[in-house]
């Protein structure tokens, strides 16, 4: 149930709100947290309801795991415990995420036919396995308190980050779900959580969706075998670039005002990614609790950075190959992972350089800053090109019209329409204030609540837009809404729905 459809908007949504209410209310807060659960499981069943003992085993299984890891009645946490929970969550998403992925690559290779159907991807599963293999971890380290089932239903299935993320810590979500302390504001928080919805549902359906109108042609003809003409291709990459910042910073966004529609505050998930001055930098800001997830529980387990330069490489690479293969079971997403890693050991390396040798020290200023960030973003739209293409035929096709003269336009792309929209995006990407920023007075999210120094709080933009609970602002997100909910039928799933 897609966030930017009339059923989730017009009858799932007021639904979910309505019913959790009522039962705080009337009966309890553990019958809301009840009612909040039935409701994510039908949110998740209405794709395909086949999955849903799928889930089921899934969350019964990692609570009873994760409490036999950190039973009191131990002198100390169960490492073998620990061990056959991740094995067993990590066969799980393998089977059905990269048994399909497997078969192809051998009967590639050796013509031998592994499987004689093909496994369907169950919606959501990378990211409700990332996040209870991150409860295992935790409950390991002794960060995870024990809780009822009911509350840790809740923790994995709540709707807004079930299917796309974030990926939440245990830690995160039980506490805000008993703070008793936060009912009290409920009206508030519904217009706070709809305003940030309404943002978000207009990033992805007023521009993620203008722009794959263009990007698409472009990628499917180079599917197809045709290189584009040079025009063709840089518009087909910079609309793809542009598509799917949108269309991912509308699906944080969106995510993030329906949990604070129930008086949940969400990590940041995205925070001006193409505003960053360097490749680490990037993937501070791009998909961040992924980031969080890869450098915790597989970057640092490997060693880090702690082992010597060569030995860090090595760490980097691993991790961002791991990483391009979770975001699909695709040689092409390798590859993408693989050119991010290459990317961050230049960007370390390069740093070590300057340090070492003072270089640069003396250069700062917008200028250094305008071309650090021009550099970082078109590093990171070359690499959304593997990323977006199905074969490496295709990538390759789009890259020689990058820098081709002479090929004939064959897409048809309407020019003056394509070059206005996209430099409309690339000015709203580096000069606008993003979302979070504009709604910062309301804590947004939850760096805003427990690290209000650092830098998302911090960081300002060319343009000060600061919402206020005024009748200017209420009339300017209903016109959002109301243009947005208009053009809702034009649209298409979220980009990382299917991850």
């Amino acid at each position: 149930m897609v966030f930017s459809s009339y059923v989730f908007i017009l009858i799932f949504l007021p639904a979910a709100w309505l019913g959790f209410e009522i039962a705080r209310r009337r009966i309890s807060a553990r019958a809301a947290f009840g009612w909040l659960v039935i409701a994510s499981f039908i949110y998740f069943g209405y794709w395909n309801p086949v999955y849903l003992p799928l889930l089921f085993f899934s969350i019964l299984f990692n609570f009873y795991v994760g409490a036999g890891i950190a039973s009191e009645k131990r002198e100390k946490p169960s490492k073998p415990l620990l061990i056959f929970g991740i094995v067993v969550n990590l066969v799980l998403l393998a089977w059905f995420k990269y048994a399909n992925f497997f078969s192809d690559t051998v009967e590639a290779l050796t013509g031998f036919e592994m499987l004689m159907v093909q496994v369907v991807l169950p919606i959501g599963i990378s990211f409700f396995t990332f996040q209870q293999v991150a409860y295992l971890v935790d409950a390991y380290r002794g960060l995870a308190k024990e809780y009822d089932f009911l509350e840790y239903a809740l923790f994995v299935t709540f709707f807004p980050q079930l299917i796309a993320g974030p990926i939440v810590h245990h830690s995160e979500m039980i506490p805000q779900f008993l703070d008793r302390a936060r009912d009290r504001r409920a009206f508030t928080d519904l217009s706070i959580g709809m305003t940030i919805f309404a943002i978000g549902l207009g990033k992805k359906v007023i521009l993620a969706d203008q722009f794959a109108l263009w990007a698409n042609p472009v990628f499917n003809m180079a599917d197809a075998g045709v290189t584009p003409s040079m025009s063709e291709a840089w518009i087909g990459t910079l609309a793809y670039t542009l598509q799917l910042y949108f269309d991912f910073s509308g699906y944080s966004d969106m995510a993030i005002g329906i949990a604070r529609m129930f008086g949940i505050v969400l990590p940041l998930n995205f925070f001006s990614p193409y505003k960053s001055t360097s490749i680490v930098d990037f993937w501070r800001r791009w998909h961040i609790t992924l980031s969080r997830f890869l450098r915790d529980y597989l970057y640092i387990p490997l060693g880090g950075n702690r082992k010597g330069p060569a030995r860090r490489y090595v760490n980097l690479i691993t991790t961002m190959l791991l990483g391009g293969l979770w975001h699909g079971a695709g040689w092409t997403f390798v590859v993408w992972g693989l050119l991010h890693g290459i990317y961050l050991m230049i960007n370390h390396a390069w740093a070590d350089l300057c340090k070492r040798l003072g270089i640069l020290q003396k250069w700062q200023g917008p200028s250094r800053r305008a071309i650090a960030i021009g550099l970082t973003f078109l590093a990171a739209a070359a690499a959304w090109i593997p990323f977006r293409a199905m074969t490496f035929s295709g990538a390759g096709n789009i890259y020689e019209g990058l820098v081709t003269i002479g090929h004939e336009p064959l897409a048809a792309l309407p020019m003056m329409e394509c070059i206005p929209w996209i430099l409309a995006g690339l000015l709203i990407v580096f000069f606008a204030p993003n979302s979070m920023q504009i709604m910062a007075r309301t804590k947004p999210a939850l760096e805003y609540l427990t690290a209000p120094d650092k830098w998302p709080a911090r960081e300002t933009s060319l343009v000060n837009l600061k919402w206020r609970p005024t009748i200017i602002w209420s009339l300017l997100t209903t016109i959002l809404f109301t243009v947005a909910f208009v053009l809702i039928g034009r649209g298409s799933e979220f980009i990382y729905f299917q991850f």
